[in-house]
């Protein structure tokens, strides 16, 4: 009896896990920017190209992007999660399987581009190039609307032989576009490299900066700086608090003669806390929850709940999100084609 008893509570519990994993339903064929990452005229962009490839070669070509999958009751690895999506929402033809999904996770910091079966394994290696050299360099820079533009181009070029916007493209026509891709890349180049020496500057600049020898505003005599191990004891509780988060570094800057001490703010370049509305300091935390959806009918709804970490004032906003562009349905039907994927593509991290 004991054994019957543990057995079924063993199969109670594995079915609640079963159970627990779900996926998100699509609102059209093309974008599905469940994370927001991307604003009306860049998801416009995207949608255009993968309409453009459905009409000029049958393939369908799905962009999706998701806060966490967690959110879906998935923990783990990103190829079972794209594989299941892939298949619950039948992407491609039923007869060929040639549909393409590229899903980005974005809290999880994972991609992959998952290909129907009917590629096979040939498209893995591609894809995983198209992802290393062409997605991820800009993710790192959370600039996600240029690497996934210039993924959806990459994939698109790898499965027709044919850059967007060049299907019925004379042969003058596409070295011209061949030249300003050229172009686009040798600036691309010149901007990284120039960003890179100007961010060098900044850096020695800022070094300068916080290391200069310092006078004291009393008596013009020579100050020191505290040890960056000692100097909590000079500063503020929400000043502590900013360094513990890393949005703002302090200097304590202590003169020897009259005692006089100045006190110096560093903001951290890529803190993602803001300032709070009631104590002032970067140390307020926010996250976005979606309450309604919005589609090509109707906005949809957002909350932004904050929180200070450190005098823990608390409140919430509800905004709009504007509806979805008309055009999102406006080409090869409402529904996917049935096709399948057995686990193919590739995968990515940033």
């Amino acid at each position: 009896m004991r054994k019957l008893i543990s057995g079924i509570a063993t199969f109670l519990i594995w079915t609640t896990f079963a159970t627990a994993q779900s996926f998100p339903d699509y609102d059209e064929l093309f974008v599905n920017d469940f994370a927001f990452i991307l604003s009306v005229e860049e998801e416009a962009t995207i949608r255009e190209k993968l309409v453009e490839l459905r009409e000029e070669r049958d393939i369908e070509f799905t962009v999706v992007t998701i806060d966490s999958m967690f959110s879906y009751g998935h923990n783990g690895d990103i190829e079972p999660f794209a594989t299941g999506l892939f298949n619950e929402w039948g992407v491609g033809d039923a007869d060929r399987n040639d549909g393409v999904m590229m899903l980005i996770s974005v809290n999880d910091r994972l991609m992959r581009i998952e290909v129907g079966s009917g590629y096979g394994t040939d498209k893995n290696l591609p894809m995983k190039n198209i992802i290393d050299t062409s997605i991820t360099p800009h993710f790192k820079k959370d600039n996600y609307f240029k690497g996934m533009n210039l993924g959806v181009d990459s994939v698109i070029r790898e499965l027709t032989g044919v850059w967007p916007g060049e299907f019925d493209a004379t042969g003058s026509e596409k070295a011209i576009n061949a030249t300003k891709r050229i172009a686009d890349r040798i600036g691309d180049w010149i901007y990284a490299v120039w960003t890179a020496l100007a961010g060098g500057a900044y850096f020695l600049f800022r070094r300068w900066q916080r290391n200069r020898p310092r006078r004291c505003p009393n008596d013009r005599s020579k100050m020191e700086r505290i040890q960056e191990d000692l100097d909590d004891d000079y500063l503020e509780a929400g000043q502590i608090t900013e360094e513990r988060l890393k949005s703002v570094d302090y200097d304590v800057w202590h003169c020897m003669r009259c005692d006089h001490r100045t006190i110096e703010g560093y903001k951290h370049w890529f803190s993602g806390y803001g300032a709070c509305r009631s104590c002032g300091y970067k140390t307020l935390d926010s996250d976005t929850t979606i309450l309604e959806s919005s589609t090509t009918t109707s906005t949809g709804l957002k909350r932004i709940d904050y929180a200070c970490k450190h005098c823990h004032d608390s409140w919430s906003v509800k905004r709009v999100i504007p509806k979805k562009s008309s055009s999102s349905s406006s080409s090869g039907g409402s529904s996917f084609g049935g096709g399948s994927s057995s686990g193919g593509g590739a995968s990515g991290s940033w």
